[in-house]
């Protein structure tokens, strides 16, 4: 058996190591780390304990993996457990920032210096493009695509098979910070499966966008988009539909 390839310069405190693993010097794998087969861990990376990191799993240089939440300055109290789970045939790219408590499905990949908050799950072939946001305890599925820029609120749903586009803003809290935190209002939006997000665009916290729905370019919505409709505008109207609804007036 081939010795792996893991440099005299890494810190590696676990033994919990898989075949054909490379890890590059200066990355640091700490105690109670568990590594599948053929993972490529590149310099400066930094894994925390309780970590589980599947095979064929990339790590690029810089990305932080169980990052801790503190509660300084914070006005949600912290609650996370001390795991990260990533799934088989994962991309990490450099400086993402992976909170405790939050799970990647198999072949999803995280972009250049996304931050994924705790107790998020994503789903299986996810893409998190680069500088993303996602914030505490958001659901995302199945072959989601959220591209560069976007910022997911906590308390979010995405189902699968959705498409952000860039810089699209989501909220959870319509008082705008101002009333402290009270964790059962602060909903972030809920977009239902195959619907797809324009640039730019505004979702106003606990708004529904229906199932295969559209939402365009810059555009505000601050009520719930029904199934199959196409909204513009600020705020967001109904312009026309891509399939008729279930019930009511099309």
């Amino acid at each position: 058996m081939a010795m792996n390839p893991i440099s005299a310069w890494a810190v590696v405190e676990t033994e919990a190591i898989g075949e054909a693993v490379a890890i590059a010097e200066f990355a640091v794998v700490r105690s109670d780390v568990t590594i599948g087969n053929r993972v490529v861990i590149h310099p400066h990376v930094v894994i925390e304990s309780g970590a589980r990191i599947g095979n064929n799993v990339e790590i690029f240089p810089g990305a932080y993996i169980g990052k801790a939440t503190t509660g300084v300055a914070l006005s949600r109290p912290p609650r996370f457990e001390a795991w990260v789970d990533i799934g088989a045939d994962c991309s990490i790219g450099p400086h993402a920032v992976i909170f405790y408590d939050v799970s990647l499905g198999a072949g999803t990949l995280i972009g250049d210096g996304a931050s994924i908050r705790e107790q998020s799950r994503i789903g299986s072939k996810t893409v998190i493009g680069r500088y993303v946001t996602v914030n505490y305890n958001t659901q995302i599925g199945d072959r989601v695509r959220v591209q560069d820029h976007t910022w997911l609120a906590g308390n979010m749903t995405i189902e699968d098979d959705v498409f952000i586009s860039g810089c699209v803003g989501t909220s959870n809290d319509n008082a705008i910070g101002r009333n402290g935190y009270d964790g059962s209002p602060m909903l972030g939006p809920n977009i239902a499966r195959g619907a797809a997000i324009g640039v730019g665009a505004n979702l106003l916290p606990n708004v529904r966008i229906g199932v295969g729905a559209v939402v365009g370019a810059g555009a505000v919505v601050t009520k719930d988009v029904p199934d199959g409709a196409v909204v513009m505008g600020v705020p967001a109207e109904i312009r026309r539909w891509l399939k008729a609804p279930t019930g009511g007036d099309q």
